[in-house]
């Protein structure tokens, strides 16, 4: 495995090197990367498990938010990524840096927490579908599951590690493919996604919070931003712009572009799965999906085992791209918040915590699967706690992300700054509403 190079530990150095960046041509699929990464990874099965609620509580009349979402997230990741490659370093170690441990330390908690529940319902939910595919009891192949992603964390390299989550993303187009064996109704759906409805009740008002959790979560910023670290970490060529401000413009196109397909084939299969859930249970009286299982099942006498079995692997394969996600951006904002060594470019041995996290949230998870909890209420709450962290976290990355401190020359355009504050708000005016709506 790669060791780290004089050019990290000099990241927040300010000297600007004269490296240039690397010249050979790169398929598409290797220019994208954390961007793309991050926004897969959205779609976990606490994603899943929310926007199936949400399309069976209120049909096609949430389907907006998947598409107000798409250039609030492209803005709040852009600036994430944006700490990573312009400093070197992950979040919550410029945090630690330009604020106070205090401050790092608590947010990695809050992160830590909301990342363990959401691996504990991701395996559940998981466990749940191989269950149906194969038989068995659900939860030893949650616990093989998470046996599995430790694996391949711990043992391969970020390089090797990258090509397997981005093969793992043709796991997505199984909810695509499920809206060709459902009789959708694409002139009301249409319909819904040009013109809001809003109903003003507290479960409209969580099911949104919850929506925008799973969309707009804290681990993703830590995650694309970690990534970022770790590609500079992967080629020789590459450095932190605060030391290598020629590389600037190039990889400000990349991040991007990158982030923007990210971002799209995120919320591209959030509205397919709020549409099939619309169409399977909504529009047939089910309005309250009380399990995987369920939602799987459920989808047999409407459109056929063909989309169960869609359904199924769908979820599986996106769990088994989403647990690294969740605990590798746990890692990285703890060992970010402590000073300690990170990356998946270093061993176990010369980086025991943060290989210590990602194994704790990892069995703390599926030890999740193994109590009473209903894995679509932990995943559909996990999105909503998601929410409310968000909050904070989204304020700290806009303000770092401004700062030449920080980022050097790659501080935010005004687009970017304008989006991601307007995300925040946005998040800001939900739970606000969110809380009202649950105390009167």
């Amino acid at each position: 495995m790669k060791t780290t190079r004089m050019k990290t530990t000099q990241a927040a150095s300010g000297e600007t090197t004269t490296t240039q960046p690397d010249e050979r041509p790169r398929s598409l699929l290797r220019r994208l990367g954390p961007g793309l990464l991050t926004g897969v990874a959205d779609d976990d099965p606490s994603g899943i498990g929310t926007y199936t609620q949400a399309g069976s509580q209120f049909g096609y009349h949430v389907l907006w938010s998947a598409v107000v979402t798409v250039p609030l997230m492209v803005c709040i990741q852009v600036a994430s990524a944006h700490i990573g490659r312009g400093a070197g370093r992950g979040i919550l170690a410029e945090v630690r840096r330009h604020y106070s441990r205090k401050i790092a330390t608590t947010m990695a908690v809050l992160i830590i927490l909301a990342n363990v529940i959401n691996v504990g319902a991701d395996l559940a939910a998981m466990g749940d579908a191989a269950s149906i595919l194969l038989g068995g009891a659900n939860y030893w192949y949650a616990v093989l599951f998470a046996a599995i992603t430790l694996t391949l964390q711990i043992r391969l390299k970020y390089e090797a590690y990258a090509r397997y989550l981005k093969w793992l993303t043709l796991a997505l187009f199984a909810y695509i493919a499920n809206l060709f064996v459902l009789h959708t109704d694409w002139p009301t759906a249409l319909h819904a996604v040009v013109w809001p409805t809003i109903t003003p009740t507290k479960e409209y008002a969580t099911t949104l919070v919850a929506i925008l959790g799973t969309t707009i979560s804290p681990y993703l910023f830590v995650w694309q931003s970690a990534l970022e670290v770790e590609e500079i970490e992967a080629r020789d060529s590459e450095q932190p712009i605060k030391q290598a401000a020629n590389q600037r413009k190039a990889q400000e196109t990349r991040i991007l572009a990158d982030t923007w397909i990210g971002m799209l084939t995120s919320n591209v299969v959030a509205l397919c799965i709020m549409m099939t859930a619309a169409a399977a249970f909504f529009v047939h009286g089910v309005h309250n999906v009380e399990s995987t299982s369920q939602a799987a099942s459920a989808l047999t006498p409407v459109a056929g085992k063909a989309a169960t079995l869609l359904f199924s692997l769908g979820l599986i394969g996106c769990g088994m791209l989403a647990i690294p996600s969740l605990t590798g951006s746990a890692a990285y904002a703890l060992t970010g918040a402590l000073k300690l060594p990170s990356g998946m470019s270093k061993t176990p041995r010369t980086a025991g915590t943060f290989y210590a996290v990602i194994g704790l949230c990892t069995v703390l998870g599926a030890i999740v699967c193994f109590s009473p909890i209903n894995p679509i209420k932990a995943l559909y709450w996990s999105a909503v706690i998601n929410g409310v962290v968000a909050v904070p976290c989204m304020v700290i990355v806009m303000l770092l992300s401004s700062r030449e401190a920080v980022v050097g020359k790659m501080t935010n355009s005004r687009a970017v700054s304008i989006g991601g504050w307007v995300a925040t708000a946005l998040m800001t005016v939900s739970v606000a509403v969110m809380v009202y709506t649950m105390v009167v």
